[in-house]
């Protein structure tokens, strides 16, 4: 043992049964950085006292072969956090949903915006589940419309593209958007994706439900769209290969400068992942687009048929184009609400070149090539229509709650009304809710009076000799105020308000 300290030794591995000879190894080296590891020990495990043997002896310099060590175990190598004070995050990606579909009887959607998909018992429907979230799909909140983060149009499209492969259609025939989808802060929602039985022509209906994940009771399921999934015909993937020639010949730029700050004005915040737009042309009644999915976005283009962020770009072309259709004075922005013919040829396209054909004021047509010029997607028709305030603001605030019931109850009226009770001396009446001045007349010592009439009728009205909202509004404000004031003063305490 001396012969191995004075030539450097200081970390001993005992083979053997026991730990006896490392006890008296102890005794016989005199300097005090020494460790003795035993591979094995009485009344102990033997894989975990080897194991904390090699380990021992690997955190004091010791070579271990972790090839040989972990050899048949199917132990891997991990990559670890940089350098502490380099600042990077390391947070794990954040998955949607939870748990295994398949283990209570669901199948799987294989999409990011589903979670599963059941054939229903009895039909030849099918159902397709999932939750969304801007706060868990951080990409849907840069998609906000007059201040309120809403599902674009293109995420209905992609979902019905979708659910056209299982049930055997592959093209949307028709989709409209009856409400918009209007994320509540800080609360996800379920969605649900309803695809009914195949006609005589292979066609199936369907709609698009969703309802807050925090809904109690028998609170409703609110339906955004419906809509037709049908067989793609096989002539349509040939009309899509004129995009190859890029830009297109004898087409004329038009800028894109400001776009998106000029969109934003009318009420359309697009967020990054969005701003899609690279470059627009036009050859008569033809616009020209190149869309580009942003870089934070780019690895999750494979998991979609084709992105909504960037379809969604290309039809920002239309804006770019007319100055007038992004004017707040037309009656809001415009956005897609109604699409026929939608069929798609290739998944995964993190780049498109797009053709917008003209169909009258509000409407185009498109044609979808990937940055090479393979065809993508085609669409017979997109027609757009202004968003107002009040349907988005409907749609936010559409709520039910059962816990909540409108009940009457009834007053008791007494024999004697206040005026056999009170005298005319003992009466006050509040013009134009003037609580102030009777309390001030109290103050200089004045009566309490028994019964106080308070004046709340509206004082303007509109002018189709109706009374205007905002007169209402500021009546009730009034007559608040006084109820507040006269509950606060204990003067009043054995006093009527009426």
């Amino acid at each position: 043992m001396r012969v191995l300290e004075a030539e450097g030794v200081s970390t001993f591995v005992e083979l053997g049964p026991d730990g006896v000879l490392s006890a008296m190894a102890q005794e016989c080296v005199t300097g005090d950085d020494h460790a003795f590891a035993s591979v094995l020990r009485r009344d102990r495990g033997e894989a975990d006292t080897a194991i904390a043997a090699v380990a021992q002896a690997y955190v004091r310099g010791s070579a271990v072969d972790w090839r040989a060590f972990f050899a048949g175990v199917g132990a891997r190598r991990v990559g670890l956090p940089t350098y502490a004070f380099q600042g990077e995050r390391f947070w794990p990606d954040v998955v949607a949903g939870g748990g295994d579909p398949e283990s209570v009887g669901l199948g799987v959607a294989g999409h990011p915006l589903l979670g599963a998909a059941v054939g229903l018992a009895g039909s030849d429907g099918f159902l397709f589940t999932g939750v969304l979230s801007a706060g868990v799909q951080g990409w849907l909140a840069d998609h906000v419309v007059l201040g309120s983060v809403v599902l674009p149009g293109t995420a209905f499209v992609e979902l019905a593209l979708h659910v056209s492969g299982p049930v055997g259609c592959g093209g949307v025939e028709e989709l409209t958007l009856e409400a918009p989808l209007v994320f509540p802060e800080g609360v996800g929602v379920g969605l649900q994706v309803l695809v009914e039985a195949a006609d005589a022509g292979g066609r199936r209906s369907f709609g698009v439900f969703s309802r807050r994940r925090d809904a109690v009771g028998g609170e409703p399921w609110v339906r955004h769209a419906t809509g037709v999934l049908a067989p793609v015909a096989a002539d349509v993937v040939a009309s899509v290969g004129e995009l190859g020639v890029w830009p297109p010949e004898g087409a004329v730029a038009v800028g894109v400068e400001g776009l998106y700050g000029e969109l934003a004005e009318s009420g359309l915040a697009y967020g990054p992942v969005f701003r899609g737009l690279r470059a627009v042309w036009r050859r008569g009644d033809e616009l020209f687009a190149e869309v580009v999915l942003p870089e934070q976005a780019q690895d999750s283009a494979a998991a979609f048929g084709l992105h909504p962020a960037l379809l969604d770009a290309a039809l920002h072309a239309v804006g770019a184009d007319s100055a007038e259709r992004r004017d707040p004075a037309v009656g809001g922005p415009l956005i897609p609400f109604a699409w026929s013919g939608v069929s798609l040829f290739a998944a995964g396209a993190s780049s498109l070149r797009v053709r917008l054909g003209e169909l009258g004021s509000d409407a185009v047509s498109l044609l979808v090539a990937d940055g090479s010029g393979r065809p993508v997607a085609s669409v017979d028709s997109v027609a757009l229509r202004a968003a107002s305030v009040e349907q988005v603001r409907a749609a936010a605030g559409e709520r039910h709650d059962s816990l909540f019931r409108v009940e009457w109850t009834t007053v008791p009226v007494p024999e004697a009304g206040p005026s056999s009770a009170h005298s005319s001396e003992d009466w006050a009446v509040l013009r134009d809710c003037d609580l102030a001045e009777l309390q001030a007349t109290l103050d200089a010592g004045g009566a309490v009076p028994s019964v106080v009439v308070v004046e709340c009728a509206p004082s303007s009205v509109a002018g189709d000799g109706g009374v205007s909202a905002d007169a209402v509004r500021g009546a009730v404000r009034r007559v608040l105020g006084v109820v507040q004031g006269w509950l606060a003063d204990e003067r009043f305490a054995d006093g009527r308000l009426v």
